[in-house]
């Protein structure tokens, strides 16, 4: 699972002749350790002239963060971040000296660093001019983030119903973009809207919360190795007690797992019919408590439809996506308060992909349940998101054919294939308070992979 050919070309005599024979050198990525400051460099806020207001709290809380803040751009300085607020924006001319001023310093936007939106969702009754402005902000964002390098990434803060730039789910969202936990999450833009009902915004914690998931009871399901092992982790290293899911063939690997981060396990096939009246019986019995699920649980059954055995099919959507709808059904069903459920979609089932039909279907299946749980869980406090993996570097993807496997590793604006820990850090987020407001979306982790985008 290890991509050799970025390895090569960043460290001893290979970085010295890649340079040489002008070859492509994917950047080292930047990625979460504790005690690490949240940028890599002084932060550049810019703003259109009527976002000023909004450019000014955003540039307060990031001073709060003790980050290094400026306002105008100057030539002696390696940026970090610029933060390009557009919220006011009603007119496409609105943007431009603040959009071209982004521009004047990107060359000198360090490696691994950030340039982040923050704008506002375009809205039913909007003016064709206002409509024009907001739809253009991210056009924008995902082109520029096909120019960045150096392992910089580009995202955006997109704003909803009315909702402040100070909202702790905004400034959640911000700070996700701003670090070292979004380091393959590329080209992306977040929806933010109000704090789900039950859950004031007033009693969310601060963004800069290192443990956010203390006190919490996380499931995750497919958690014996892989994605779901990092996924375990990383909610674990935020504060959660974790209850390992997966099936008893995986029992010994589950429990390594599970004694890893001084969670339970729980040998269990999602797809039986009462694995959501097991699963909440077990974490209400263990810990007393359910707060988060995590849907990772899957599989493969890659065929091109012409040869698709009913097997085939039908696995897939068993395991992928009916299991999901029944456990939530039996969760939406117990009345919980304030859960988070987070889904594992994938970039299959945004763009399809040839031989795959099985497996676009259920994740985009998983899509589609995931918005319309949204709305059942933001009645009692809860949200529901998915999160859509690109190329991940895992056990499974290192079977896949080497020239295949080196295309699906270059195609994206960072030229590598991202690490379960990527995909963690994404549904870690989600999972957190700080996305209260973040509810019904789909977060794309895979580097700004062409598909899809």
């Amino acid at each position: 699972m290890t991509d050799r050919y970025t390895k090569a070309v960043n460290s001893g005599f290979t970085q010295t002749l890649a340079k040489k024979l002008g070859l492509p050198r994917p950047a080292v990525l930047r990625r979460y350790r504790a005690g690490d400051s949240l940028t890599v460099g002084p932060v550049l806020v810019v703003s259109d002239g009527a976002s000023k207001a909004d450019a000014d709290a955003i540039a307060q809380t990031l001073l709060g963060w003790d980050l290094d803040v400026r306002r105008e751009p100057t030539d002696d300085v390696r940026w970090g971040a610029v933060v390009l607020v557009l919220t006011e924006a009603t007119a496409p001319t609105d943007a431009s000296e603040a959009v071209l001023a982004t521009g004047s310093v990107l060359r000198r936007l360090a490696g691994n660093g950030r340039v982040v939106t923050v704008s506002r969702a375009p809205a039913d009754g909007d003016s064709p001019a206002l409509s024009a402005t907001r739809h253009g902000v991210d056009g924008f964002l995902r082109s520029v983030a096909k120019e960045l390098r150096g392992g910089a990434t580009g995202n955006g803060v997109v704003l909803t119903d009315d909702v402040a730039v100070d909202d702790p789910s905004v400034l959640g969202t911000l700070r996700f973009f701003l670090g070292a936990k979004s380091a393959y999450v590329d080209g992306q833009l977040l929806r933010v809207g109000p704090t789900a009902d039950g859950v004031p915004a007033a009693d969310a914690p601060e963004p800069a919360t290192d443990r956010p998931l203390t006190g919490q009871v996380a499931v995750v399901t497919g958690a014996a190795r892989g994605i779901g092992a990092a996924i375990a982790r990383t909610l674990h290293r935020d504060g959660a007690t974790v209850v390992c899911v997966d099936v008893p063939a995986a029992g010994e690997a589950l429990a390594a797992t599970a004694n890893a981060v001084g969670g339970t396990a729980l040998q269990l096939d999602v797809t039986a019919e009462d694995a959501g009246e097991r699963i909440l019986a077990h974490a209400r019995e263990r810990h007393g408590r359910l707060d988060v699920v995590v849907h990772n649980a899957g599989i493969t059954r890659d065929k091109l439809l012409a040869n698709m055995k009913p097997g085939q099919w039908d696995a897939v959507i068993a395991v992928n996506l009916a299991a999901q709808l029944r456990i939530n059904a039996a969760l939406l069903e117990a009345g919980l308060e304030g859960l988070r459920i987070v889904s594992l979609a994938s970039t299959s089932g945004i763009a399809g992909n040839k031989g795959q039909t099985n497996y676009a279907f259920s994740k985009a299946g998983v899509i589609g349940h995931t918005r319309a749980t949204a709305g059942l869980l933001a009645a009692r406090g809860g949200t529901a998101n998915a999160v859509a993996p690109g190329f991940i570097e895992t056990e499974m993807t290192s079977r896949i054919p080497f020239a295949t496997r080196e295309v699906a590793r270059r195609i994206p604006s960072l030229a590598q294939g991202g690490q379960p820990v990527d995909v963690a850090e994404a549904i870690a987020f989600l999972a957190s308070p700080a996305a209260a407001g973040v509810n019904g979306q789909v977060l794309r982790v895979c580097g700004q992979h062409l598909v899809g985008q």
